[in-house]
C-alpha cells in the first residue's frame, strides 16, 4: 500500500484526491521505486481534464526520481539503494512509490539532484528530441521558442544557445522575458504587447526562421507558421491554450511549402537504446553546466491540485516538482 493522488473523474484541479493506493505484486522485470521527487507537466493537465482520456480511477503523473527499494528476479542493471529516474507513457507517478519496468529506468548521476532529475526527464528528453532529432539545430540557425520561460522552454533556450543557435524566445510578461534572457535567449518577444510575426521578420531581416517550437497550440499556431521561412518546419508539441483546430493543408503550401509535425517524446525513446542515449546526452549537458535545470517551485505531493492551478494560470516558471 502507498499513498498518492487519485483521479476518479475528469475535471478541474478539484477532482484530485489524496488517497491510499494499493500497488500490484512486483513483476520479475520491475523495480519498486520510492519517490523522492515527482515532476509536474502539462500532459498531466490533459490527463486530468480528459483531453487525453484514460481508464479511471487512476493516478496522475509521468515522471519521477527516487531510490530503488526492491528489484524483480530478472532485473540485473539496478540494485537496492540506486538513485534512479524515469518517464513513462502511462500515468501513475503522483504516488509515494511505484513499480517501474527496469528497461524504462535510468541511473541518476551524482551531479544531478533528485528534484532536477524529476523535473527534467520529460522536459529534458523532450528538449533533446526537439533540438537533436526532430530538427537538428545547427550553429547560426535562428529558432523561435514559445513559452520560453517554462520548463521545456528554458531548456530549449539554454541548449539551443549551447548548440550555436540564435534563440528568439516568446513569453507573456516582462518578468518572464527577463528570465528567458537570463537563461540565454538572444531576443525575446513579449506577447500580446508585441507582434510576434513582425518582430521575427525584423530580427531575421525578413527571412523568417527554419523552425518554430510551439507548445502553446491554438492561440499561436498560425502566427508560428508565419514566422517560418520557405520550407521551414513547424513543430507543434503542446496544447497549453487548447488543441489546434482543423485547417486546410493549403495553408502550408501558400506560406512556402512548409512542413508540420506533431511529435511526442515516447516515439523517440521507444527502445532502451534510444532512452539511454538521450538520457546520457541530457545528463551530460546538465552536469557540464551548459544547461541548468531550474526548479521554479515545489509543492507537497498532497497539494498537487494547487500545483495544477498555478500551472494552468501560467504562474509557474521552470520545472514544477511535487515532494512526497
Amino acid at each position: 500500500m502507498t499513498r498518492g493522488i487519485l483521479l476518479r473523474a475528469h475535471g478541474g484541479p478539484e477532482v484530485l484526491e489524496w488517497s491510499s493506493i494499493e500497488l500490484p505484486r512486483l513483476k520479475r522485470n520491475e523495480v519498486r521505486v520510492r519517490h523522492t521527487a515527482v515532476g509536474v507537466n502539462y500532459i498531466d493537465v490533459y490527463d486530468r481534464s480528459g483531453l487525453y482520456p484514460m481508464k479511471l480511477p487512476a493516478a496522475l503523473g509521468r515522471e519521477a526520481a527516487g531510490v530503488v527499494e526492491q528489484v524483480g528476479s530478472k532485473v540485473g542493471a539496478f540494485k537496492v539503494g540506486d538513485r534512479v529516474a524515469y518517464v513513462l507513457s502511462s500515468p501513475g507517478s503522483y504516488t509515494e512509490a511505484r513499480h517501474v519496468p527496469a528497461e524504462r529506468l535510468v541511473h541518476v548521476p551524482p551531479g544531478v539532484s533528485d528534484a532536477q532529475a524529476a523535473g527534467m526527464m520529460l522536459k529534458g528528453l523532450t528538449a533533446h528530441y526537439l533540438l537533436r532529432r526532430t530538427y537538428r539545430v545547427k550553429k547560426g540557425d535562428p529558432i523561435v521558442v514559445h513559452a520560453a520561460a517554462g520548463g521545456v522552454g528554458l531548456l530549449l533556450v539554454q541548449w539551443g544557445r549551447q548548440l550555436g543557435a540564435r534563440v528568439i524566445g516568446v513569453v507573456g510578461s516582462d518578468a518572464k522575458a527577463a528570465l528567458a534572457r537570463e537563461h540565454g535567449a538572444h531576443e525575446v518577444v513579449v506577447t500580446p504587447r508585441e507582434d510576434l510575426v513582425a518582430r521575427v521578420r525584423e530580427i531575421t531581416a525578413g527571412k523568417g526562421v527554419p523552425v518554430v517550437y510551439d507548445s502553446v497550440g491554438q492561440d499561436t499556431f498560425f502566427a508560428s507558421l508565419d514566422c517560418l521561412r520557405r520550407l521551414g518546419l513547424m513543430v507543434s508539441f503542446g496544447n497549453a491554450s487548447g488543441p489546434v483546430p482543423p485547417f486546410s493543408a493549403l495553408e502550408l503550401s501558400k506560406r512556402g511549402s512548409l512542413y508540420l509535425t506533431r511529435p511526442t517524446l515516447f516515439h523517440y525513446i521507444a527502445t532502451k537504446g534510444e532512452l539511454n542515449r538521450a538520457a546520457r546526452e541530457l545528463f551530460a549537458v546538465v552536469e557540464s553546466g551548459a544547461v541548468k535545470v531550474r526548479v521554479g517551485q515545489t509543492y507537497p505531493l498532497a497539494e498537487a491540485a494547487r500545483a495544477h492551478r498555478d500551472l494552468e494560470s501560467r504562474r509557474t516558471t521552470g520545472s514544477t516538482v511535487l515532494i512526497p
